[in-house]
Order: C-alpha cells, then sequence, then structure tokens
C-alpha cells in the first residue's frame, strides 16, 4: 500500500489571506511593524513557534506573537468572509485518490491537530486520511518526524511514500525522511527554491497531480534520506 501525503497550507487549502492577517493582527499587538507578504509566507510550514522566530530572531517575542496570533487567526476564522478555500482541483483529486484501492492518504502539517480537525469536518473528510501529523505531534518541519510516524502508522516503507507539497521545509522534511517528494506550483514557495531543496517533480495544477504521483511512486527505490542542513 503507498501512502501519499499532503501539506495542508498552500498545498490543499488557499489560507493565505487569513494567515497573513492574523500574523499582522499579532504584530499590531505588540507595536511591532508587520513582515510583507511575501516574507509572512515564506515561513509557513514549520511550528508557530519557529515560524516567528525566523519572523523575529532568537531574542524577540517569538512565543508571545505565536499566542497573539491563534487568538487572532480563531477570531478571524469565526468570519465567514475569511474561510479558506481549496486550490482548484484539490477536492476531486482527494476524492479520486481516496477511491483507489493501491493508496492511502495522509496529511503532514505545520497547523495544530483543531486547525486540521476544523477542516476535515468543514469539507466532509472525516475519515479520508488513514494518518494525520500535526505540529502538536512531533518536532517542527523540516524535521522528518512526522513522516516516519505517518509510515508507522501505515505499514509505507520510503519508497512507497511521498510527500505532496508546496514549501521549501515539505522538500526537506521529505529528503530527511528519504521518501519521494512532489511540489506543487500553486503555493507559498517558489518553483525554484522547490527544486534547489530537492523536490524530485512540480506540478502546475491539481489536474496533473495524479498522474505525477503514478510516476514518482513507480516501482524504484527511494531517493536515499539527506541530512536537515543538506536539504
Amino acid at each position: 500500500m503507498k501512502l501519499v501525503l499532503f501539506d495542508v497550507d498552500g498545498t490543499v487549502v488557499d489560507s493565505q489571506r487569513i494567515i497573513v492577517a492574523a500574523q499582522r493582527a499579532a504584530f499590531a499587538a505588540h507595536g511591532l511593524a508587520p513582515p510583507s507578504q511575501e516574507r509572512s509566507l515564506s515561513v509557513v510550514g514549520p511550528s508557530l513557534l519557529e515560524a516567528f522566530r525566523a519572523l523575529v530572531g532568537p531574542e524577540g517575542p517569538a512565543a508571545s506573537l505565536a499566542d497573539a496570533y491563534r487568538t487572532a487567526f480563531s477570531a478571524l476564522r469565526a468570519d465567514p468572509a475569511n474561510e479558506e478555500p481549496l486550490f482548484p482541483g484539490m477536492g476531486g483529486l482527494l476524492d479520486r485518490l481516496a477511491a483507489r484501492d493501491d493508496l492511502v492518504l495522509g496529511i503532514a502539517t505545520g497547523k495544530s491537530r483543531r486547525g486540521v480537525r476544523h477542516i476535515v469536518e468543514r469539507h466532509g473528510w472525516e475519515g479520508r486520511f488513514a494518518t494525520i501529523q500535526t505540529a502538536d505531534d512531533a518536532p517542527s518541519k523540516p524535521h522528518p518526524a512526522m513522516i516516519l510516524q505517518a509510515m508507522a502508522d501505515v505499514g509505507a516503507a520510503p519508497e512507497e511514500t511521498v510527500i505532496v507539497g508546496d514549501s521549501t521545509f515539505d522538500m526537506a522534511m521529505g529528503r530527511a525522511a528519504g521518501i519521494h517528494t512532489l511540489g506543487v506550483a500553486w503555493g507559498f514557495h517558489r518553483v525554484d527554491a522547490l527544486r534547489e531543496a530537492g523536490a524530485e517533480a512540480i506540478v502546475g495544477d491539481a489536474g496533473d497531480l495524479e498522474a505525477a504521483l503514478d510516476r514518482v511512486l513507480s516501482p524504484s527505490p527511494a531517493p536515499a534520506a539527506m541530512p536537515i542542513s543538506a536539504a
């Protein structure tokens, strides 16, 4: 059984509007100038604490900013105007993949378990994912722990496993775990950055993703695991 792991933000869900708004609210609450939208989105993937450490440095108020972000995000998400839509074609793709008998689906995300539960319930995906790994369960991306636990959950080998993501953190995490890596071009990180981070292939739309999954998961050895520092 082959395991297809999906990142959430920037891969399945277009959450950039609410992420940037919540970041700006957190910075405003601390009397700090917010980062640009590009900089805000560049840190999406790791845990909230690691993301804010990247934005304000090790001496900055990262923990307090993360708390303010959670509060702002919850308030914003309560407004129907701030719903996080699926990227075009992703709902249908997940339906098709879930119907196959040679694959199991999973999630590996920097979101909290609460955040993932909200998306799963909203889209009626209960039971859709055989393993769900979140920032609450493991070290932050690009550490490979989430992938290693997901493979253990379903009994998949590295050569039978692929991570689908939009960020360099996803590609580095996959390389560190020794699995296949597939990038998407519609997310928060540049295509050239995904290539440099080790993406085996990059797709331009959801319509191409299923065929790309079959190609990277065709019988062949998985890439050799790489140290995170080398990703």
